[in-house]
């Protein structure tokens, strides 16, 4: 293929990884890779395998006042206009957008300009920007089986992919899940890249809860925020356990093989990831977000019998001990767990984003 194949995304790592995992195999099979972005994505911009990366304006015109509303849309159109102008010069095979408003004035010029396109949905609940471009893709690829927020119009052209994992997960999910022949019991903490706030107040508290036996048994590696991370470390410091905090941790996916089970929110990398390596946990979704996706994504997970979920509201440690002291006497059923997490990943689904991406470039039908 002499054209390249031009992948949007940008906004958060969220959006950029997967695109960074599809680029890869892109270029592995002899395709040239370009990448658009915005301004806030360029700081992950220098590792991306893309033969050139190229900006143009993107906002959120959501929160805020009128003004800012009004500002936004503005700043959209304007990245319109210069994604038209990018995408006559580059004259793509194919643009394959990853979710978030930076995608909209690429994907939007595609269509306008009659190109064909890909569009990516990392969670179980189509998003707001991707709901506002999907009628206009050639078509859609979901990271979960089901799509929630989709008419029958966008389904007939939804494609399950699965969401594509970063190459330390794929070593990650080599591992076997780890053995209790020493008795301990191994806890991953982690509330995504930010951290969560709520993980900070709760386990710990939970923890203390226990019997002295179960405690004594734990090995706990948990993710703090910063300003949280003094606080933690205080608290098990008086409990004299095996404990490991940090405000983040680069290898995690590493974190995540080594654990018997995960304490976590439910983002989609999450819990793609959880399922990849293949290992139980307990999900706490994001209350906030306007779409509900983390819930639907833990539903997901959920089905498979290896996850539980709470809801943040009754999330706190009396119920959290609880569900720890169970687990501290049903490893079996923590290894059946993560055999059905194991089962419900999709460890090839970067190779099945690409195979889709290469159909549509080539003009095959994949409608229904």
């Amino acid at each position: 293929m002499s054209a390249p194949i031009l992948l949007a995304a940008g906004g958060t790592g969220g959006h950029l990884f997967p695109a960074e995992s599809l680029a890869g195999e892109l270029k592995k099979r002899g395709h040239r890779v370009e990448l658009v972005t915005d301004d806030r994505a360029l700081n992950y911009g220098g590792a991306f395998p893309a033969d050139a990366i190229h900006t143009v304006s993107a906002a959120t015109p959501t929160g805020g006042g009128l003004v800012s509303k009004i500002k936004a849309a503005l700043m959209l159109a304007r990245g319109t206009l210069e994604a038209v102008a990018l995408l006559r010069r580059v004259r793509p095979a194919v643009v394959v957008g990853f979710g978030g408003y930076p995608t909209v004035p690429p994907m939007l010029a595609a269509r306008a300009l009659n190109m064909r396109s890909v569009l990516h949905e990392q969670n179980a609940v189509i998003g707001r920007a991707n709901r506002f471009l999907a009628g206009g893709v050639t078509a859609i690829a979901t990271g979960f089986p089901t799509l929630s927020g989709a008419g029958a119009s966008l389904l007939a052209k939804a494609r399950t992919t699965g969401n594509p994992v970063r190459p330390a997960v794929l070593v990650a999910a080599d591992i076997p899940y780890p053995s209790f022949d020493d008795n301990k019991l191994r806890i991953l903490v982690t509330g995504g890249s930010q951290g969560a706030r709520v993980m900070s107040d709760v386990v710990p508290a939970a923890i203390a809860l226990l019997p002295r036996d179960i405690q004594e048994r734990l090995v706990i590696v948990q993710q703090a925020r910063g300003e949280d991370e003094q606080r933690v470390r205080a608290a098990y410091a008086t409990l004299d356990l095996s404990v490991e905090v940090a405000p983040f941790f680069k290898d995690l996916p590493m974190r995540i093989a080594q654990a018997h089970l995960v304490i976590a929110r439910s983002g989609a990398s999450t819990v793609s990831e959880l399922a990849v390596i293949g290992r139980p946990a307990i999900l706490v979704p994001f209350p906030h977000a306007l779409d509900q996706d983390q819930a639907a994504n833990a539903a997901q997970l959920k089905a498979s019998g290896a996850v539980e979920i709470i809801d943040q509201r009754q999330f706190d440690p009396a119920w959290l001990a609880a569900a720890l002291g169970r687990a501290a006497f049903a490893t079996e059923g923590l290894t059946q767990r993560a055999q059905a997490a194991k089962h419900a990943g999709l460890a090839n689904a970067t190779q099945r984003l690409a195979d889709l991406v290469e159909r549509v470039a080539a003009g095959e039908e994949i409608a229904r």
